[in-house]
């Protein structure tokens, strides 16, 4: 690709978002940018929140991991469905009910002001981390793909990603990002239905013949049913039941955008429908992860291998794209990559702001300049941090999702726990001990963890979370007030 198209591409593209952003910046007022004034269509929102949670790890990390883990991952989606009902009718009703905007006041309401902090700060350290990993996928795709045959270092990358997300999000905030990250959601399904049929007509498949062959694969595999291993069923299912609870109904940056609709109704709907559009758009990924792999051995394709599994499976999908699907394959991918990249990092980067906005610098009882300066001083502030991440992490390898997947276990643990015990339990507890108790079940699930695995070779693998939740339910029990 000449780098004259690609630049008319992101310009193209990055102008389409501006217009989007003009459009939604009128009649804002002080909160707009955390509550987009609660008047967001649910469909919309619904459709939107597909960019947020599916992102550029989804879209080359769950078919690349196929080579590795089969569909197993399948498992996963499963219990996510599970994961969305609680979300629906049990969490959802009270932040209504609560009017809340961060969703940490929760635990204020419930415990008290520190347990509060402590939760909060555990989703800020979370979140910062797992969007950085997210944004670092990307920019590697991009300077793997485009940048660096222009001599473009990968630090301006991901300054000028940074910035280009800045422009269009920092007046309107939350309500320009439900309708941007609609339009992105639908570049990004139609990339992988573009790849698909690029693949099936290079192979030759009907499509009926293209669903037995990927049926047919020694990588279908759906159900793992070892209990050593870390994607036995019952781990993964569980885990993904107790990984959405805690990553989209503990989560501030996936709640924020659900919030904004008018009320509580509209709000079950909308997460319903999104249970159904992610579980659709990530099976469509693990049967695109097979194809893929067909597409590889029919090609000749040698993927590097190290202790009999393949060691960088999220960069086979960009191979293929860029070396084998032509022009029209390169530039819907292109597209997939930039709308993935901004659908997950601004949502997440406003809800960075929000929640360090409200939990921390007491935002919602200062005056209308003061909130301003505020919210721009924190926003600068989270652009900072991401980049100083993504430098850090720029050597790693592998499949990220895995990566973000193990943070989260440790990271959204303790807020998880924290939560179970404020929705199903009366206690009170003697609060300047709760950082104490959640950090130590924290530390604890890793020593476990790794006890388990050199002493027993059994791998919690994404059950990291329940344990985590498990030992600070525990820990919190103990240092529960008497009646």
């Amino acid at each position: 690709m000449s780098s004259t198209l690609l630049f008319l591409i992101i310009i193209a593209y990055f102008s389409l978002l501006m217009i989007i952003s003009r459009f939604t910046s009128r009649h804002t007022g002080d909160t707009t940018f955390f509550d987009g004034n609660r008047h967001s269509p649910w469909f919309l929102v619904a459709f939107g929140m597909i960019g947020s949670g599916i992102s550029a790890v989804s879209l080359v990390s769950i078919p690349g991991n196929v080579g590795n883990n089969h569909l197993y991952y399948f498992q996963f989606i499963s219990g996510t469905i599970v994961g969305y009902l609680f979300i629906a009718f049990v969490l959802t009703p009270i932040y209504y009910k609560l009017r809340l905007v961060s969703i940490y006041t929760y635990l204020n309401i419930r415990f008290g002001n520190i347990t509060y902090k402590t939760g909060s700060l555990f989703f800020l350290v979370s979140q910062s981390f797992g969007a950085a990993l997210r944004l670092l996928l990307s920019i590697k795709i991009l300077q793997y793909a485009f940048f660096d045959a222009l001599h473009i270092p990968y630090f301006i990358t991901i300054i000028v990603v940074l910035i280009l997300i800045w422009l269009y999000t920092n007046k309107s905030g939350i309500k320009t990002i439900v309708w941007t990250d609609a339009l992105q959601s639908l570049f990004l399904l139609s990339v992988i239905i573009i790849s698909i049929f690029t693949i099936k007509q290079s192979l030759g498949y009907s499509f009926g013949e293209m669903t037995k062959a990927i049926i047919h694969h020694p990588y279908a595999k759906l159900f793992d049913w070892d209990m050593h291993s870390g994607s036995n069923f019952f781990k993964q299912f569980v885990s993904g039941l107790l990984i959405t609870v805690a990553l989209v109904g503990l989560d501030q940056s996936m709640m924020q955008k659900t919030l904004t609709v008018k009320n509580a109704t509209d709000a079950k709907k909308n997460v319903l429908v999104f249970s159904f559009f992610i579980a659709f758009a990530q099976t469509l990924f693990l049967g695109f992860g097979v194809l893929i792999y067909i597409y590889a051995e029919r090609n000749g394709i040698q993927i590097a291998m190290e202790n009999g599994r393949f060691v960088n499976t999220d960069g086979l999908y960009p191979l293929l794209t860029l070396h084998y699907f032509g022009r029209i394959g390169t530039i819907a991918f292109l597209i997939g990559v930039i709308a993935s990249t901004f659908a997950s990092i601004d949502a997440c980067i406003t809800a960075l702001t929000t929640a360090f906005s409200y939990d921390f610098m007491d935002i919602e009882n200062q005056p209308h300049e003061r909130k301003k300066k505020i919210k721009n001083f924190v926003l600068l502030g989270v652009n900072v941090v991401m980049f100083f991440i993504v430098m850090l992490f720029w050597g790693s390898q592998g499949a990220i999702i895995n990566t973000i997947f193990k943070i989260a276990g440790y990271t959204y643990g303790p807020i998880l726990g924290l939560y179970m015990t404020g929705l199903f339990s009366k206690i009170k507890m003697k609060e300047k001990w709760v950082p104490a108790a959640c950090i130590a079940a924290a530390l604890m699930t890793y020593f476990l963890s790794e006890y388990f695995i050199n002493s027993f070779h059994f791998d919690f693998g994404f059950m990291n979370i329940f344990v985590n939740a498990l030992l600070t339910v525990l820990f919190l029990m103990v240092i529960k007030k008497k009646s």
